[in-house]
This record gives C-alpha cells, structure tokens and sequence, in this order.
C-alpha cells in the first residue's frame, strides 16, 4: 500500500532524494552521538591506564574530529533543504553526501585506531604489563633539552614484528594529527628482556623523527656514493636501510646486546628470507642486519661479545653456496660497514648542537662492565633492582641472559614484577617524577 513510511520518513514509492539523503545525514550524526569518549568505556584499573597526557591528548583530536563533522553534517542538511539545494540534481546531492560519508568513516576510522590499543587495558595481568611498558617506552625516548617526547601507548598484536604510528603525523583519512606515539608490540614477546629490543628499536624511530636524523645522514651517505667505486651499491643500500639502522643503532645504545639478541630472534626465519635482498625494502636483508647490529654493539660496548654473538649468527646461516653476486655484495657490505658504523658514531646533526648519538645517549653507563656489576649487586642486594630506571633494567636484565647467568623463567618473572612496578608508580606519579629526575 502506498503512502509515507513510519520508518524512514520519505515516500517509498517514489523516492525524493533530496529528502533520503537529509534523513542519512540525520542518521549520520546520530550514529556519531554514540560515540563516547573513552574516559567513559574503559574499565582498565588505574595501573593499566594510559597516562592523563596521552588520554587528553586523545580525546582532543577525537572530539575536534566530532565538531568538525557535525558542523559538515549541519552544512549539508542547510544546503539539502535550501532552495539552492532544492534545484541541484540528484547526483551532485549524492556526491556531496557521498564526501560527508567519508568523512565520517575517517572519525570513527581514528576512533578505533586508538579503540584497539586502550581496550587491552582491560585484560588482566596484561593490562597492567602495558602500562609497565608505556613507562618503559618514555623513558626509552626521553632525551630532555633536545625536544619534547609526546606521550607513548603500547598494545600488543600477532607476528613477529613491532611497528609505530609516529606522533605527529597524519591520521588515516588525511585528516588531523596523531597526538601519541602508537607502539604495536608482538605478544609473543611478552615477557623477556626480547620485548626492549622490539620496543626500543621503535622508540627509536620516533627519536629519529623527532631530531631529524634520518635527512641528516643523507647527504653523507650520499656523497660515499659519489665516489663510485666497487663499494657504490653498498652506500646506496645503507641509505635505503638509515631509517631502520638509525632505529636499530637507538635500541643497542640504551640496552645493549639485549637489541641484538631480541632481533634475531625476530629475523631468524628459513633461510632463502634471511639472504634476501629486495632493492626498494626499508629493512636490512636479515643477514647483514645481525652483523651491523653487532658491529654497531662493539663500536659502542668493545667487548668479545659481540665477536662471538656475530660467528654465533653466521653458524646458523653459513655464507658458504650463495651465488657469487650475492657473495660480492655481502663482501661489499662488510667492507665498508667499518666506515659506515664510524659515520653513524661521529655524526653531529644540528638537533644535537654538535654533539653525537653516543654522547647525547650516555653509552658510557651502558659498558657491559657495568651492566655486569649491576647485576651482581642486584643478587646480593636485590631491592636495589627495584628501584632501576627501565632502561637500565632491560639493559642488566639482558645483558645477564647473553652471559647465561639468569635463566628464561626468572627472567620472565622478574621483568614482570617490573613492568608491574612501574605501572604502579606512573599511576601514582612516582614514575614520571623518577624519569625526570633520571633525565
């Protein structure tokens, strides 16, 4: 039977599109009514939450997000209704509704973007552990008198792998920008000193960002490349790979050979991946990752650790049978690998005012003497071990588990206690106080 739908409000027979679209705008901001601000739907317990910085954060790009679209939706259902919009044709009413549309998928696209970290908070035991490692991650990128380190959310997924989503950038949808540095953790890492490696390395590209590192070294590698030479493929590559390398140079000065051993744990895959090289890839090749990440160590820590952890690497994947293109190249890396370890330690970028990584890092608290000598005071004196920046205790920690005097389970059971720990204290204050007195 004929007539106007209770439920939709326009003629279903014949259709008035003007009036249809009107009505999905209206049900376009209903729908955004439900949306709630996550102080409103979280159920963590404090010690799991993210910090206040990090939540006003959020919820300030979240709800410029909501004005903004509610002011487009406002805008459009005037001009839908209005004679101007009256005389436009169905199909330019519907591409104007179809832009509004997208829009509000991009909100609500930024809405879970930050929906899927916070909502691990709830988990028991877990929760808590992130909010260990959120400490964890600020106190990995606090670098005081160089910039301004945003706040840090961790959550864990699948994979292998860690990732970022780098404060200050922009938002899916090309809209807005993120307000926190959004660190996705493998959970099968949780938990061993491996989990700093991964975390670390990530930081680590939010610090290169940040001090502008990355363009930086450019220019240098570039002008390696210059010089032509049976080594030219080689600088290209390592300006390919700067951006990770930086990354990886970041995790190995503030916690040693625990970055190490937790990437190859990592890149330890069969072995036609570990000998791969792909041009156009970001990332090392496996292989030449491990052993640049051990040279980059013994720069910064001499020690025959690193020696013995790099023959360790290739015992597992023997050179021996590549081809003899892949053999040149490796031999090529290697042999300008001490020179490119040697750039990276002596570089003074202009964020640092003239200073180098290794400086601005401090290294020299993170020996392998030293770390050592923590740890034999930390068993004769274990509360000194609570009261360890988390820096310092994944570096001991790790470094401990590469000399083999802690076992996997205690290990676990420990850096859980910590991660623990400081949760507590970054709810309470205490923590962002001991960082910044750290720093």
């Amino acid at each position: 039977m004929a007539g106007r739908s209770s439920s939709t409000g326009f003629d279903a027979p014949d259709t008035d599109s003007h009036r249809f679209l009107e009505f999905e705008a209206q049900a376009l901001l209903t729908r955004l009514d439900r949306v709630k601000p996550f102080a409103l739907q979280m159920t963590s317990v404090p010690a799991a939450a993210v910090s206040l910085q990090a939540q006003d954060a959020i919820e300030r790009v979240l709800a410029n997000g909501r004005r903004e679209l509610r002011e487009r939706v406002g805008q459009f259902r005037q001009w839908v209704t209005s004679a101007a919009g009256q005389l436009a044709s169905a199909a330019d009413a519907q591409r104007r509704f179809s832009m509004l549309r997208l829009r509000f998928n991009a909100v609500l696209t930024h809405v879970d973007l930050f929906a899927d970290a916070l909502v691990q908070r709830s988990e028991h035991e877990y929760g808590t552990w992130l909010g260990g490692l959120d400490a964890v991650a600020a106190d990995g990128l606090a670098l005081p008198g160089y910039y301004e380190a945003p706040p840090v959310i961790c959550y864990l997924d699948r994979g292998a792998g860690a990732a970022i989503r780098r404060a200050r950038t922009r938002l899916p949808g090309g809209d807005g920008e993120n307000p926190v540095a959004l660190i996705r953790v493998p959970r099968e890492r949780m938990i061993g000193s491996g989990i700093a490696s991964s975390l670390v390395h990530e930081v680590g590209h939010q610090a290169a960002a940040l001090l502008n590192l990355v363009d930086s070294l450019r220019p240098e590698l570039q002008s390696r490349q210059s010089r032509g030479g049976p080594d030219k493929v080689a600088w290209q590559l390592w300006e390919r790979w700067i951006s990770e390398i930086v990354a990886d140079f970041w995790a190995i000065a503030r916690v040693g050979i625990a970055s190490t051993i937790g990437l190859i744990a990592v890149v330890s895959l069969p072995r036609g991946f570990v000998f791969r090289v792909t041009m156009d890839d970001p990332h090392p090749f496996p292989w030449i990752r491990v052993i640049l990440s051990c040279a980059i160590g013994n720069a910064l820590f001499p020690d025959p650790q690193w020696g013995k952890l790099s023959r360790l690497w290739s015992s597992f994947y023997p050179t021996a049978g590549l081809d003899p293109a892949r053999h040149d190249l490796l031999a090529s890396l290697q042999r300008s690998s001490r020179e490119f370890v040697d750039l990276l330690l002596q570089h003074s970028p202009a964020a640092l005012r003239g200073r180098s990584l290794p400086q601005v890092l401090n290294v020299n608290e993170r020996t392998p003497e030293r770390l050592r000598a923590i740890w034999q005071a930390w068993e004769t004196e274990p509360a000194q071990m609570h009261a360890a920046k988390p820096m310092l205790a994944f570096a001991v920690i790790g470094q401990a588990r590469a000399d083999g005097v802690i076992s996997p389970q205690r290990e676990s059971r420990i850096l859980g206690e910590m991660l623990t720990r400081w949760a507590v204290d970054d709810a309470t204050g205490k923590g962002r106080s001991a960082f910044q007195a750290h720093s």
